[in-house]
């Protein structure tokens, strides 16, 4: 018998499908490391961006908390000013550091390092200056203190040398008031009598008729305070109605009396001399005197000397 040997069919392959197949792989992978990339760059982008933002914010408040001190600064610049030239010390520094204090304030500007550590940088140099002021200013007001205290005791010194000297003046000016008073002279020993036209001497009271003419005498008082100088003597004859006699034509005038401007009736210049010298006056009206009392009064300077009276019937 004849043996048919079979026969076996080809085995096909097709080699490109793996190749194709680790292309795929390797290009998704590539996409996938692609976008794992991009998406850290993202996250790290972001994160970047939110620690800008709180940078930026944290030094804007560093600046204007920076900014707030200095502005408190400037008060306390201003506070010390004050203090120091009211105990009388040197603010020149001071003004000179206020004057700065201002410039920065007046200064717009981003917020920067470099800006806020230079910034703060001069606040700890104006904070340094102000506790020195706060020594410098219990220096100046223990030094008041000890001048004010000199100064008091001065003055309690002064007033009562003051007081000595005003106890003094007083006790000179009445003093010298005890000597002007005493020292005025007084008139005394009055004699009034009418002259007729046959010059008898009538007494008082007096007879119209009767007076041709009006002598007055009297003596001037020793008085050992008064001194030897020359003297206006003046008399004033004054009616029942209060009117001095007055004639100029006759030897009338005027003078001053306790600041007012008098009339006087006759007056004479005389030495006084402390001699208890007798003055005598004729005074002749030339018209008949009005019935009534009348009063005769004696001056010098701005006083009176003494006074008489006469009646007329």
């Amino acid at each position: 018998m004849s043996q048919t040997t079979p026969t076996t069919s080809p085995v096909i392959t097709h080699p490109e499908a793996p190749k194709r197949s680790n292309k795929s792989t390797i290009f998704i992978a590539l996409l996938l490391i692609i976008v794992i990339i991009q998406s850290v760059k993202i996250y790290l982008d972001s994160q970047d961006k939110v620690e800008l933002q709180t940078q930026k914010a944290t030094t804007e408040q560093e600046l204007t908390s920076t900014m707030q001190r200095l502005t408190e600064i400037q008060q306390e610049l201003e506070t010390k000013i004050a203090e120091i030239e009211k105990l009388g010390g040197d603010i020149t520094e001071l003004t000179k550091a206020k004057e700065d204090v201002e410039k920065q304030l007046r200064i717009k500007t981003k917020a920067t390092g470099n800006l806020i550590a230079e910034l703060r940088s001069k606040v700890e140099g104006y904070e340094e200056l102000l506790k020195l002021k706060d020594e410098e200013i219990e220096k100046l007001k223990s030094v008041n203190k000890v001048l004010l205290t000199e100064n008091t005791d001065l003055k309690t010194e002064k007033n009562k040398l003051g007081d000595s000297i005003n106890k003094l003046e007083q006790t000179k000016t009445e003093l010298e008031s005890k000597v002007t008073l005493a020292s005025r002279l007084k008139a005394e020993n009055f004699k009034i009598v009418a002259l007729t036209d046959r010059n008898k001497e009538k007494e008082s009271p007096f007879r119209a008729r009767q007076i041709a003419k009006l002598k007055v005498e009297f003596t001037i008082a020793e008085n050992n305070v008064a001194p030897i100088e020359g003297k206006k003597i003046m008399i004033r004859i004054v009616d029942q109605n209060g009117q001095v006699l007055f004639d100029v034509a006759k030897g009338s005038g005027t003078f001053l009396f306790n600041g007012k401007e008098e009339f006087y009736t006759a007056m004479q210049e005389v030495l006084f001399d402390n001699s208890k010298q007798r003055l005598s006056f004729l005074y002749a009206k030339g018209s008949d005197y009005a019935e009534g009392n009348y009063i005769l009064e004696v001056y010098t300077d701005d006083y009176l000397m003494g006074k008489g009276a006469f009646e007329v019937k």
